[in-house]
């Protein structure tokens, strides 16, 4: 574990510690989260945050979990910020089925060459294992990739 990883984390994986943790499968993914952002806290690991994840999180409804998530967001030392080449590589990543949203993350955490791009959308960890040879970084869910680095 002495890597030091540069990690996205989709919006998804930055709610999954205020969703509801009486289900085994949510309250593993965010003990992988927690621990995953513990080493991003201590400085052993980077997390990425991007314009795409600022314009997804600000819709979010509930402004005490948008409070918690922003809190989260500021342990980032690295921004995608959008750019051209960000929107041109989302437009491919949709042709592929990805939508609009998943497409800009995975462009961000590209342009910022993450190491792991982390999500617990089934349908985007789906399409991603589908089209592996055309997305230029790793697509995993946050307990598999951990369980794998650990």
């Amino acid at each position: 574990m002495s890597d030091n990883y540069r990690i996205y984390l989709d919006a998804c994986c930055l709610n999954r510690p205020f969703d509801d943790q009486t289900q085994t499968r949510i309250a593993l993914e965010t003990q992988a989260i927690l621990a995953i952002l513990s080493k991003c806290q201590s400085g052993q690991w980077q997390l990425i945050t991007s314009a795409a994840l600022d314009g997804e999180l600000s819709q979010t409804p509930d402004l005490e979990k948008l409070k918690n998530v922003t809190a989260i967001l500021r342990l980032a030392k690295i921004k995608a910020i959008a750019s051209q080449s960000i929107e041109n590589r989302s437009i491919e990543l949709v042709k592929l089925g990805f939508s609009d949203y998943d497409a800009t993350h995975i462009a961000s955490a590209e342009r910022t060459r993450a190491d792991i791009f982390l999500s617990t959308d089934d349908r985007l960890l789906k399409k991603a294992t589908r089209n592996i040879q055309l997305i230029h970084v790793p697509v995993d869910n946050p307990v598999q990739w951990l369980l794998n680095v650990t």
